[in-house]
């Protein structure tokens, strides 16, 4: 595999999203210029780029359509720092420790047509750097948050109150009484690419706490 990926990167190589710069998808001068995520969101959820941004947005467009799973190990190391900034604060002030990452899962009809699921493969790349750095002992399930309808793209939909419709009723657990277990009393981070209005984690975290989970937070590469 490693052998074929040199081929590949011969025939086709590598070059960053925004500026061309050969041997990386997003080269280190060009993440530099992305803003923080500046608009208010809910106090649980904790962006990392302002999805304004032409940079971000043609990246993260990608990622999900193009397949540039590269990108998810990129963003993954600046979420992993942010990560570990809010919770040197709850660990201490809120008991929140050994956290299970959980991704935003698609529809089984979305994850057939991409293949992959970005938010998966932000939690895969989270997990690969805490383990190098033995950090906060996270543990990652994938396979116990489902979405069980194939909902409107939020983006799509302006209104909010629209939105939140949109997403009632999209998540559930999954083999409620076999994985209620492993979640129960837990301290969850959920993850996901883009935060728009907010629906979507809030469903996700309503479900979750109605399993049993403790405190349920979430991260986003943009806002």
């Amino acid at each position: 595999m490693r052998f074929l990926n040199t081929i590949l990167d011969i025939i086709f190589p590598v070059k960053c999203v925004w500026c061309d710069k050969n041997g990386v998808d997003l080269c280190t001068e060009c993440l530099k210029d992305i803003p923080e995520a500046e608009r208010e969101s809910a106090k649980w959820i904790f962006p990392l780029y302002d999805y304004r941004d032409k940079i971000i947005k043609k990246s993260l467009w990608l990622l999900k359509y193009k397949g540039r799973k590269k990108l998810a190990s990129i963003f993954a190391k600046n979420m992993y720092e942010k990560i570990l900034e809010e919770l040197s604060d709850l660990s201490i002030m809120e008991n929140f420790s050994e956290p299970i990452l959980i991704p935003i899962p698609l529809s089984s009809k979305r994850y057939r047509e991409r293949g992959f699921n970005q938010s998966e493969l932000l939690c895969e790349e989270l997990i690969k750097i805490d383990h190098l750095r033995h950090g906060v002992d996270m543990q990652l399930e994938k396979n116990i948050l489902i979405k069980i309808k194939d909902t409107e793209h939020q983006a799509r939909i302006k209104n909010r109150n629209e939105r939140i419709k949109n997403m009632t009723g999209t998540f559930a657990i999954k083999d409620l009484e076999k994985n209620k277990k492993l979640i129960m009393k837990k301290n969850i981070i959920l993850i996901d690419d883009i935060l728009t209005t907010g629906a979507t984690l809030s469903e996700a975290r309503k479900v979750l706490r109605q399993a049993g989970a403790r405190k349920v937070i979430a991260f986003t590469v943009a806002h």
